[in-house]
């Protein structure tokens, strides 16, 4: 059985997606960009800002799904610029002081909406 995972609180899905789907004990979230969802805007000088947003996003989709990010058991990232790596790092860590979850980051030619990073994430659902 699947159930599907939806929030205000993180950009809606603009496609023939899900924003999360919870199986089999798990969440997995689609990839989120690092759109401010009180402003409907994107900080697209600033890679630090746009992963904070993204973070906070998944964040967002996990607690709908009755999760945490703090039970990620996998993230993907995905950069523009690996150059970006260390700054994204560094505000990704503050999210995970403890116990990181597995990740894997990838450079891509570009991603939606020409952002900087975007990240997916699967997350433990203890019902």
């Amino acid at each position: 059985m699947r159930t599907i995972v939806h929030t205000e609180k993180a950009p809606a899905a603009v496609g023939p997606y899900s924003q999360g789907v919870k199986a089999g004990g798990f969440l997995f979230i689609s990839g989120q960009l690092g759109v401010d969802m009180s402003t409907g805007e994107i900080a697209y000088d600033c890679v630090v800002t746009q992963t904070k947003q993204v973070l906070t996003n998944l964040e967002s989709i996990a607690q709908a799904g009755g999760t945490s990010l703090a039970k990620a058991v996998k993230i993907t990232v995905y950069l523009t610029n690996m150059g970006d790596f260390q700054k994204m790092n560094e505000v990704y860590a503050t999210f995970f002081p403890e116990n990181p979850p597995a990740r894997v980051c990838v450079e891509v030619g570009a991603l939606p909406k020409g952002v900087a990073v975007e990240m997916d994430a699967i997350c433990l659902c203890e019902d």
